[in-house]
């Protein structure tokens, strides 16, 4: 990926992403309206093992779920985060970067050790 569409993950993310999990693996989630189809298929395309789901409709809302997590998340979208979230960044984005990947270590480090075997 060219700085250009990491600049344009990152800055989706600290805006508009959710930084958590369902309890046993750590999730990133970013929700947009629907009418940001065409921007949430460009980052389904940049993270092939990503999930898009929707459009969804209700509660009088329109939008596009996206999800990486698992080997999505672990290997493809985290050490770009952990590249370029920084405290000089955005500090509250940090601070929620750290603290799902410090909720989720072991889930993270059985994936990275997963990934590390199969190469």
């Amino acid at each position: 990926m060219d700085p250009h569409d990491e600049g344009i993950v990152v800055g989706l993310l600290v805006g508009e992403g959710h930084f958590g999990g369902d309890g046993r693996q750590p999730q990133v989630t970013l929700r947009m309206h629907v009418r940001h189809e065409t921007l949430m298929h460009w980052l389904t395309a940049r993270f092939p093992r990503s999930k898009l789901y929707g459009p969804y409709h209700h509660g009088g809302r329109h939008y596009f779920q996206w999800m990486a997590r698992g080997e999505a998340l672990v290997g493809d979208l985290l050490p770009l985060l952990e590249r370029h979230i920084t405290p000089e960044l955005d500090a509250h984005a940090h601070e929620r970067l750290t603290a799902m990947t410090a909720d989720y270590a072991e889930a993270i480090a059985r994936l990275r050790a997963r990934a590390a075997l199969a190469t």
